[in-house]
This record gives C-alpha cells, structure tokens and sequence, in this order.
C-alpha cells in the first residue's frame, strides 16, 4: 500500500511540474533576434513663402522703375486676360497698382518643358508678402515671413549727435530716434552735448539673419549734463509705459521739442538781430533749422484756435491752446497737416503742420513760441507735470522689475569705463 502511495505521489509531482512549466511563458533563446521597432525618416519640405521650392523653378528679382504686374507677368506668358483678372480680384487684399520699384518679387514656375508660371509673390516689406496664385483659382492671400527677435544691448558716449554716436558704434541709428520718443518729455534733443552718454536694453527682429527693424525698449539710461534719466518698460492695468527709478511716469502734459531733433537756430531774447530785417527786436520763441516739409507736432492736448497767414513776418502759423495756462503758436509752416482748422482738437504728439519758409525767412525753419496765462516764456525753459506714476497696488512689483533691469544695465560698462581697463 506504502509502495503504491509513493508511485502515485511521485507521478503527481512529474505532472505538476509539466503542468507548470507548460503554462510559464518560455524566455527567448540566446539565438533569437528580438525586432525592434523601424524608424522612418520623413523629410521635410524647404517651404518659401509658405510654397515648397522643390516643386518649382525659381525666378527672384526687384520691381524695376515704371514697371507694373502686367509687363512682369506678361514677360513669363502670363496673358493679359488673366492678368487683368487678377488685378480685379485683389484689389480687396492689395491693389495691384501699389507696387513700387525696388521691392523684391519671386516667380514660382513649373519644372517641366513648359515652365509655366504658377504663382506670383510680391514682398509689400521685410516681413509681408503677398502671393497671387496663376493658377485657374487665381486666389490672392497675404502671408508673413517668420520673425526672429534677439534681445540686444547698446551703449556708446556722443561726440556730435546721439544718431552719430550710434552709427559710429555699428548700432542701428533708428535706435536714436526711438531714443527720442522714449525722452521725448524729458531731454531736449537739441541741446545734448558731447560727452552725454547712453546704455539701452532693446530687442532686434530680424529674418532671414537680416535686421528689419527694433522691437521693445526694456531699460535704458541716457546720461545728460552728468545727470542719469532712466527708463523702464512696465505694465499696470494692461497698460505699457515707460517710468523713471523713482516709479514717475516718463510722460508729461507736454513734450521737449515740436519737432524731430535738427538744429537750433535761434534762441528766445528780449534783442535779437533780426536775420532779414537787420533791426534789434524781440524774438520771444526758438526757431527750429530743418528741412522744408519736416512734420511739427503739437507739443500737447489742446485745441486749434488760429490758423492764418501773418502778414507781419509769421507766415503760415497755427495757434493751439491747450488748457486755461499755455498756449502755443507754430511759425513759417510750408503747409498743415490734412483735417486742421480752427476749432480742431488736437492730441499730443499729432503731426499739425511741416516746416517751411513762409513770411520773412532766411530758409526752412520752424519759429516755436509759448505763452503762459498770455506772456511770452522761452519754450526752452518750459516746466510741465508727469502724468500718473506707478500706482502703489502695483509697486513692489515695479520694483522688483526694476532692480533686475537696473542690475542689467550696470552689465553694460561705459565706453571710457572699457578704455580705462585695457590700459
């Protein structure tokens, strides 16, 4: 009975164990090759102006003088039925008659024996383009190059002008004219002096690695008169401005100057010698030397309350008032802005005029004068109020920005600064 008990127990075992091993997935043998998973390269296009270049022949070129869309279009066999279609097709999206010389065109043509022209594009700037299809849709659409901006610092020390300076240091000089709106409330352009100096920080859009113009302003600082006037960009209510160190805002009820920086060419005095008349008399304003159809602004908010021609000498001139205190008067314009008239409300900043040499003049210029509650002041010693500053919800967060840009701009070593320490 024993010996039976045993035979049975061992003949479960060997089939347990079978039963075991057979359920139990199998490990690979060291023979076997395991697949693994296929990579596919895909290639990708090489897309211009939105259209794929592989697929076509290539023709660039620049619009040349007196030339129109249909005697490019027509020279690639395009004919004149169709182009006459699409020049009254888009005009909803770009009228065709716009086109200008020395703007950059592409010509996308088939890759057969035919080289049949299938699409237009002609560049409106450095970043809009639009592409006329020649196909039978002949669709019309706009479509924008791919911008890159770069974060870019700039400093430099004037020796003649702020614009010079900037040249001479291999800086775009458009960022002088920015540097005029930022300041515009604060420094007088036309009275900076050599040795006044500058550090911004700033963003550069560019395509195609070209530069095509600036972006934001961050932080700069412009040294004047050994005087440091900050600028920092900052944002309060969904509102972007730019404010001092001390959180007071950059902007003021009146700007520096009527005008882009040029040249003084006369000061305010109580005894000039007139230029043309040769007799002493008062010249109660500051004439402005600048070529002929240079835009004046109105250096406030205000209304319109003359405009006339001045027998005695003015010209052409335009009075604005801008609260019961000031108002301004603008001489020797050449002609006004379009939509001014008595009785027009103008904002700060709005073109009102352009410099001329109406009247008694020796050449172009810009005669600037303010009256405050009825007297003649030198516009050059003109005081106005800062609009709001940063408000005191938003304060700590202003400052913390402003340290960090502060910290920044202290990055950028002055130019004598560099010298000092390579000697």
């Amino acid at each position: 009975m024993k010996g039976r008990l045993k035979l049975l127990v061992g003949a479960g075992l060997v089939i347990g164990a079978n039963l075991f091993f057979a359920c139990t997935p199998k490990t690979a043998k060291k023979s076997e090759v395991i697949a693994q998973d296929t990579v596919v390269e895909v290639k990708v296009p090489v897309l211009k102006y939105g259209l794929p270049v592989d697929s076509f022949s290539i023709e660039t070129g620049k619009v040349k003088n007196n030339q129109y869309l249909s005697q490019i279009l027509n020279e690639k066999g395009v004919g004149m039925g169709t182009i006459d279609k699409i020049a009254r097709k888009s005009r909803s999206v770009f009228d065709v008659r716009k086109i200008k010389s020395g703007e950059n065109y592409a010509i996308f043509s088939s890759q057969d024996s035919t080289n049949q022209a299938k699409y237009f594009v002609y560049e409106n700037s450095a970043v809009e383009y639009t592409v006329f299809e020649l196909t039978d849709t002949l669709g019309i659409y706009k479509g924008e190059k791919e911008v890159q901006t770069r974060q870019r610092t700039a400093h430099g020390v004037v020796e003649s002008s702020l614009w010079n300076a900037m040249d001479d240091n291999g800086q775009d000089p458009m960022l002088a004219k920015e540097f005029e709106k930022l300041y515009a409330w604060t420094i007088d352009f036309f009275a900076i002096q050599r040795g006044d100096r500058y550090r911004v920080i700033y963003d550069e859009n560019y395509v195609d690695s070209v530069s095509v113009g600036l972006g934001k302003i961050y932080a700069a600082e412009f040294e004047h008169y050994r005087e440091p006037n900050y600028a920092f960009l900052f944002e309060q209510d969904s509102i972007w401005d730019y404010f001092d160190d001390k959180g007071n805002s950059l902007r003021k009820t009146f700007l520096k100057a009527p005008l882009e920086f040029y040249r003084i060419s006369s000061r305010f005095s109580n005894g000039r010698m007139h230029p043309v008349l040769r007799i002493r008399r008062p010249h109660h304003g500051v004439d402005y030397a600048a070529p002929k159809g240079t835009p004046v602004m109105s250096i406030g908010d205000g209304t319109v309350i003359a405009k006339a021609y001045q027998k005695g000498g003015g010209g052409n001139y335009l009075k604005v008032k801008h609260n019961h205190t000031y108002t301004t008067t603008y001489m020797h314009l050449s002609g006004y802005a379009k939509g001014i008239s008595t009785g027009t409300r103008v904002r700060q900043g709005q073109v009102i005029g352009y410099v001329g040499a109406t009247g008694i003049a020796t050449g172009p210029h810009l005669d600037f004068r303010v009256h405050m509650n009825g007297r003649a002041i030198d516009p050059l010693k003109m005081k106005a109020d800062p609009v709001a500053p940063v408000d005191s919800s938003h304060m700590e967060r202003y400052i913390l920005l402003k340290d960090s840009l502060m910290n920044e701009l202290q990055k950028i070593h002055w130019e004598e600064e560099i010298l000092a320490d390579s000697e």
